[in-house]
């Protein structure tokens, strides 16, 4: 892995751009999820329509012998087991490839950068990434609020944004030409928690609790359709604020609702920190999380208070080894990292990173983000060892599964009910 440098002194131009970015970040809590609509931030056109010629191919992460890709993502903070396994995955399948002499014979190379989860460093990252590293591609981010800061910069530059590792509906809006969404969205998710709940459990009295920014906002307003669709509101509604684990006043909101199920949309620590409250004052309501929250972090952080806890997966299990391509992740794993424990997160990032290469090889040795992005989402489907992701005209997203698990002894099992 390549660990790049930070410019300590942006140019007053970069310092402009940066706080013209914070700025919207910060005002756009309260305003939908939308991608920009001017011309100045959309990628040439995928059709083959005229568009002004490409850089050379070295200022794009493209050499004679390697290809490097761009990653922002939380390496510290709360949620930096997301991007730590993100990351593992990615490098494990890049690492694989390279052992087989790379992708057309260039050796793929991924630098990383920790934004702690914070949109205004994934902006900074994402700057650098581009216009010091000129990295070819952004690979694996990490959460909503993050790729929301991070996607203008990466649109501006024409640069692909491929597998960031969330579900937010603003990402698969067709105005998009650089993104690939590899995973199903948040609202397919929170669709099939609440299908459950109700079908499989009864439930009439469903509470949320979400983080105060764009993420859990995503995940409530998924909710809040598929409660909709059936005539229902949520009962009770807590929040918390990103990047910390202040859950005691939501825990509080969520009981004077006298819920019988909770659906949470947050991070690991939170979350876990909000079961476990929840348990130790004698509430025994059913607990439903989305993918986001890192199930194996999950599980290790709440220990004794685990069992019974249901998330929805995008991803097969982990040590499924009857499934091609899940023998494929475990052999690439235990060759790139020995001691790495496998994971729902860092399988997915083995997904990202082999959609990445399925790309490069259909472009050949003539390779260009256009032609890139082209193969993706507008070429075959992408088998990755049986698991098929499919794209095509208004449809950025490769796979719509979605997998419900619960934690039984500190454990993931498969279930098909609640």
């Amino acid at each position: 892995m390549i660990e790049p440098l930070r410019r300590r002194f942006p140019s007053a131009l970069g310092v402009f751009a940066l706080l013209a970015l914070a700025a919207a970040t910060c005002t756009a809590g309260s305003e939908p999820d939308q991608p920009p609509t001017t011309s100045s931030t959309q990628p040439p056109a995928l059709d083959g329509s005229p568009t002004d010629p490409e850089p050379a191919a070295a200022t794009q992460g493209i050499f004679e012998d390697s290809v490097l890709f761009g990653q922002s993502a939380a390496f510290s903070g709360p949620a930096q087991e997301l991007g730590r396994n993100m990351r593992l995955g990615i490098e494990a399948a890049f690492a694989e490839a390279n052992r087989n002499g790379g992708v057309h014979g260039r050796r793929l190379d991924l630098a990383s950068l920790d934004d702690a989860y914070e949109p205004e460093a994934a902006v900074t990252n994402t700057q650098q990434l581009i216009e010091t590293d000129g990295v070819f591609a952004l690979i694996g981010e990490v959460g909503t609020p993050t790729s929301r800061s991070a996607t203008p910069v990466a649109a501006a530059a024409e640069v692909p944004f491929i597998a960031p590792f969330t579900g937010a509906e603003f990402l698969r809006d067709d105005d998009w030409r650089n993104i690939i969404n590899l995973r199903a969205s948040y609202y397919q998710e929170t669709e099939e928690i609440i299908a459950r709940l109700i079908a499989d459990q009864g439930s009439d009295r469903i509470a949320v609790m979400f983080q105060d920014d764009s993420f859990g906002r995503a995940g409530y307003r998924g909710v809040l359709q598929a409660l909709d669709r059936r005539g229902m509101e949520p009962v009770a509604i807590g929040l918390y604020p990103r990047n910390t684990t202040a859950v005691r006043t939501a825990l509080l909101d969520l009981q004077l609702g006298d819920p019988d199920a909770v659906v949470l949309v947050g991070a690991y620590q939170p979350v876990a920190a909000l079961i476990a409250w929840a348990r130790f004052v004698g509430e025994d309501w059913t607990f439903v999380t989305i993918s986001f929250v890192g199930a194996n972090a999950l599980a290790e952080e709440l220990g004794p208070f685990g069992d019974g806890v249901f998330v929805t997966q995008v991803v097969p299990f982990p040590d499924d080894d009857t499934l091609p391509v899940v023998a494929s992740y475990l052999a690439a794993l235990e060759a790139y990292d020995p001691g790495a424990e496998p994971g729902f997160v860092s399988l997915e990032g083995y997904f990202a990173g082999r959609m990445a290469i399925v790309g490069l090889e259909r472009c050949g040795r003539d390779l260009s983000r256009t032609c890139f992005l082209n193969e993706l989402l507008r070429g075959e489907p992408v088998d990755i060892d049986g698991f098929e992701l499919r794209f095509g005209d208004g449809d950025n997203q490769g796979s719509d599964a979605v997998f419900l698990t619960v934690i039984r002894d500190g454990r993931y099992v498969a279930t098909a009910s609640m």
